[in-house]
C-alpha cells in the first residue's frame, strides 16, 4: 500500500498555505491509521524486528521556545511511536553546562545530544571551547528553527531611539564610558548565535563589539533578572525572555533577529557523531519524531497548547503570556510599537520541512562569522568542516521515511541577504569577509 503524503500546513503569516485536503495532521491519535496505512512496526519505519538499536537516550535542551519540537516529541508521544519511547528530554543550566555535559555523554551522566546553538558543532568539533580543546566530534541532524530570537535594550537608553540601528546608542554608550562606568551587552555563548547576532547589530551601527563595549555571557533565563539590576545594558537572547523583559516593563526591544536577516537559523539537534555512528536506526527514529514534532508547532491552531506545554513547571516554568505572543507573530517592542500577525514569528518546518532542513551554506555563514571574529583562523577549510559535521543525509533518510514530498535535498539555501545590504554568498565567503568593515582579521 502506497504512503500517505505528509505535507504540514503552516500558518498564514508566514504567506505558506497548503490545502487542508493535502494535509496530515500528525498526532498521537493518527499513529495507528499511519500504522496501518504503512504496514509499519510500533517503531515508525523499522520493519518488524529491525526497530531501534536502543529504546532511547538523553538530550539536553535550555528554557528558551526554540527547544519546544522536544518537549512536544516528548509531550505527545511522536517519540514513543518511533519506537524510542525512554527518551529523557533534560534540562541544561546553561550553554556552557550543555557543553560540558555533552562532552561527558551518557556513558558518564552527561547527555548525547540536544538543543543547541548551531555553531556549537563546529566549536565543539574543533576543540575551540572544550577542555584542553579535546575536540569532540559532532553532528548537525536538523535545524530546529527560523527566526524569533530578539535584541533587548535597558530602558535607560529608550530615548535614543535605538532599534534595527544600532548606531544611536554609539554616543550614548561612549558617554556612559567616559564617565567611567562599563557598557555591557549580554550574549549566551561566545560564538553562538546570539554573540553572532548582537555582534552582527553593533559593528553594522559603527559600534565595536570588542572594543566599544564589553561582551559577557549570561544564561538565557537570567538575562530579565540580570538587566533588571542594572548589570547589563544591552542582550540577545531567544524567547520567551525578551517577550518577558518588556512585560515586566525593564527593557525594549531594539530589533529582532529575523529584522537581521529573515528566516535565519538558529538552534539545531545535534549529537554527538559516537552515538549516533553507534545508533544509527535510533538517530533516524529521533529525527522522524521531531520533525513531526515542528510540522505540529508550525501550525498556528497549536500555539496555544505548545505554550501551555512548554510553559509548565517541570518545562521552561514560564507564564503562557511570556510565550504567546511572539510564536504568533504578535511583537509588543515595549517602546510604544507593537506588531500584529508578522512574519518574524517563529518557523519550525515550512511546506516540505525548508526550515528544519540543515543547509549546509548556512553552516558556512556560521563558520564565516566566527572566523570574522576571531574564533576560527582565515585558513580554515569551511567546506570540509562542514562536510565533516552536517548530516543533511541523514534528514532525507528520515524524510523518506515519513513520506514527505517535496523536501529539501541540496546543499545551498542561494544568497543570504541582511538588513545592511551584505549579501553572503556560500560560494566565496572570502568576498562576504573583505566587505565587512568591522572585523578582528586583515
Amino acid at each position: 500500500m502506497s504512503r500517505p503524503t505528509f505535507v504540514p500546513e503552516t500558518s498564514a503569516t508566514t504567506g505558506d498555505r497548503t490545502s487542508r485536503r493535502d494535509v496530515l495532521k500528525f498526532g498521537v491519535s493518527t499513529a495507528a491509521t499511519l500504522a496501518a496505512a504503512r504496514i509499519l512496526s510500533p517503531g515508525g519505519v523499522f520493519a518488524q524486528g529491525t526497530g531501534p538499536e536502543v529504546k532511547g537516550t538523553k538530550l539536553g535542551y535550555i528554557a528558551l521556545t526554540d527547544a519546544a519540537p522536544l518537549v512536544i516529541a516528548k509531550e505527545k508521544g511522536f517519540f514513543a511511536k518511533h519506537g524510542v519511547p525512554d527518551m529523557d528530554i533534560a534540562k541544561q543550566a546553561s550553554w556552557g553546562a550543555t557543553r560540558d555535559n555533552m562532552a561527558l555523554g551518557t556513558k558518564a551522566n552527561g547527555i548525547d545530544g540536544g538543543h543547541i546553538l548551531r555553531p556549537k558543532t563546529h566549536l565543539y568539533s574543533t576543540g575551540k571551547v572544550m577542555q584542553n580543546s579535546q575536540p569532540l566530534p559532532m553532528y548537525t541532524l536538523l535545524n530546529l528553527n527560523e527566526d524569533c530570537q530578539a535584541i533587548s535594550v535597558s530602558n535607560e537608553f529608550k530615548d535614543t531611539g535605538a532599534g534595527l540601528d544600532a548606531s544611536k546608542l554609539k554616543e550614548a554608550f561612549a558617554k556612559k564610558k567616559a564617565s567611567g562606568k562599563d557598557v555591557k551587552v549580554a550574549m549566551t555563548f561566545p560564538g553562538g548565535t546570539h554573540d553572532l547576532w548582537i555582534r552582527y547589530w553593533l559593528a553594522a551601527g559603527g559600534i565595536d563589539p570588542d572594543k566599544d563595549v564589553s561582551t559577557i555571557v549570561v544564561p538565557p533565563p537570567q538575562m530579565v533578572a540580570n538587566m533588571k539590576v542594572g548589570n547589563m545594558d544591552a542582550f540577545c537572547v531567544g524567547e520567551p525572555w525578551n517577550e518577558q523583559l518588556v512585560n515586566q516593563g525593564i527593557g525594549y526591544t531594539a530589533a529582532t533577529t529575523g529584522e537581521l536577516w529573515f528566516k535565519h537559523p538558529e538552534k539545531i539537534l545535534g549529537m554527538r557523531a559516537d552515538w549516533v555512528d553507534a545508533n544509527p536506526k535510533a538517530t533516524l527514529a529521533i529525527l522522524m519524531a521531531t520533525m513531526e514534532a515542528q510540522a505540529w508547532c508550525e501550525k498556528m491552531e497549536n500555539k496555544q497548547e505548545m505554550a501551555e506545554i512548554i510553559g509548565r513547571r517541570q518545562w521552561f516554568n514560564v507564564p503562557v503570556p511570556d510565550i504567546i505572543g511572539r510564536i504568533k507573530g504578535d511583537i509588543n517592542y515595549g517602546n510604544g510599537r507593537e506588531a500584529k500577525g508578522t512574519n518574524l514569528l517563529m518557523k519550525f518546518w515550512g511546506k516540505s520541512g525548508e526550515v528544519s532542513y540543515p543547509w549546509k551554506s548556512l553552516d558556512s555563514w556560521f563558520i564565516t562569522e566566527n572566523i570574522r571574529w576571531g574564533k576560527f583562523e582565515p585558513t580554515l577549510d569551511i567546506k570540509a568542516l562542514v562536510n565533516k559535521t552536517n548530516r543533511s543525509d541523514l534528514w532525507i533518510e528520515a524524510a523518506k521515511g515519513l513520506g514527505l514530498v517535496g523536501y529539501p535535498t541540496g546543499d545551498s539555501r542561494g544568497v543570504e541577504k541582511f538588513f545592511d545590504g551584505k549579501v553572503f554568498d556560500p560560494a566565496d565567503p572570502m568576498a562576504y569577509l573583505k566587505s565587512l568593515a568591522v572585523k578582528r582579521i586583515a
